[in-house]
């Protein structure tokens, strides 16, 4: 206990404002404590491999690390002349290739400017095996013996890819993700034939939001069935809804590329049943269409799921009400049931565009050439071509793309609206 003019104290004698407070901050701790397992399993597993990709996408340390005195020579080269450069930079090069073949680094280097112009990896290569035995001490004229080595190097596109890239951060990925490039006139865009990233994107987007439509409306009566129906019926075609997760995903595609072939079990039926004839069998496989079917079945189960989980807390008590005003039955599902369900449309739409958008092995195998997404592309990127880069780049702007469609969906529907029941 403490006098009527001193401060109040708690049983151990310590004045109980800074009791409370030690308290207080010892619950946070142990708060902290419980939630950090969490807290260090999302930053190693999405914050720190989404920095990692932002950073790929404009770091470009290669040329400058690789050919450090030759960058500083071009700084003072104009690339508008057309003409290669003068005797000091063929110089540094020479004494920079010569250490980085000693290290091996000039083949990445090649491989590096190559997706920016084609044949500058091969050049690369071919000179370093020759370099590597110049005795520099003994050459005068450094610019005549590249000529003699292969005359591209005299060739100013060159000279201006290494130049255009020397800068440790480049926006050249992001350029060529949206089918630009750095020209010497500015930046424009690529040849007609080679624009293929934009169109990527917008069949992405485009088929994802069709597949979303079509799971809502296969998905919306599976569910109120399964709500409505009896809880010992309910369980078991619930199983048969959740049975394509028992199933390897390669599996289910590798099905659906079995039905969906000319000679497939579709179209074999719909000939047998008279409705196509023999040779007007319907192109299902490697096209959209067989992309939008298989895909569809796939990520049913996501649209399923937050819809059943929601129409089960509808009490049936609210159309029955409704049918006893004089309301339809059309009236009162669009009316009273409809709007309650809204929140399990948003929840399932947003699990199924997601994940679509970022699918890739369904696309690969029954897409085609005109059935494949962006994530395919980025596949390509990361583990054939090895332009981790550009596959990068391509994964910043997917990302931006969702991110951009979650808020703008949120302006219009709410996501305060989206639940799972």
């Amino acid at each position: 206990m403490s006098d009527a003019s001193g401060p109040v104290l708690a049983a151990d004698g310590t004045p109980l404002k800074r009791s409370l407070a030690r308290a207080l901050r010892a619950q946070k701790i142990r708060a902290f404590l419980l939630i950090a397992p969490l807290l260090i399993f999302i930053l190693v597993t999405f914050i720190f491999p989404i920095g990692e990709m932002l950073f790929r996408s404009v770091e470009n340390k290669i040329v400058s690390e690789t050919l450090p005195q030759t960058v500083i020579e071009l700084q003072e080269w104009d690339f508008k002349s057309g003409e290669a450069p003068d005797e000091p930079v063929f110089k540094a090069l020479a004494e920079d290739l010569q250490i980085a073949i000693e290290a091996k680094k000039h083949t990445k280097l090649g491989s590096r400017l190559n997706y920016e112009q084609t044949g500058i990896a091969s050049l690369f290569r071919k000179s370093g095996r020759k370099i590597s035995k110049w005795e520099l001490s003994e050459i005068t004229d450094f610019r005549a013996e590249f000529e003699d080595l292969d005359k591209k190097w005299l060739n100013a596109d060159i000279w201006r890819t290494i130049q255009a890239y020397s800068n440790p951060v480049t926006a050249g990925y992001f350029l060529a993700s949206v089918d630009r490039e750095n020209t010497p006139d500015g930046i424009q865009r690529v040849p007609e034939d080679e624009r293929i990233y934009i169109k990527l994107f917008v069949r992405t987007i485009i088929m994802s939001l069709v597949i979303t439509g079509s799971c809502i409306l296969l998905g919306y009566p599976i569910a109120w069935l399964l709500a409505n129906l009896p809880m010992r019926t309910a369980n078991v075609l619930m199983i048969l809804v959740l049975l394509p997760f028992w199933t390897s995903l390669l599996v289910r595609t590798s099905a659906w590329k079995v039905l969906l072939q000319n000679q497939g079990v579709i179209n074999e039926t719909l000939v047998w049943l008279g409705i196509i004839a023999d040779d007007g069998r319907l192109a299902l496989i490697n096209n959209a269409t067989g992309t939008i079917i298989a895909m569809t079945h796939i990520l049913l189960p996501f649209m399923i799921l937050p819809l059943y989980s929601v129409m089960k807390t509808i009490p049936p008590s609210y159309l029955r009400a409704a049918k006893s005003l004089g309301a339809t039955n059309w009236t009162a599902f669009w009316r009273v049931y409809f709007p309650q369900s809204v929140p399990g449309i948003g929840a399932g739409s947003i699990l199924v565009f997601i994940l679509a958008i970022g699918y890739y092995i369904t696309p690969e195998l029954v897409g085609g050439t005109k059935g494949v997404f962006i994530s395919n592309r980025i596949a390509y990127h990361i583990s054939s071509s090895l332009n981790w880069g550009l596959a990068a780049a391509l994964g910043a702007i997917l990302l931006v793309l969702v991110l951009a469609l979650y808020w703008l969906y949120d302006r219009i529907v709410g996501i305060d609206n989206v639940k799972l029941g």
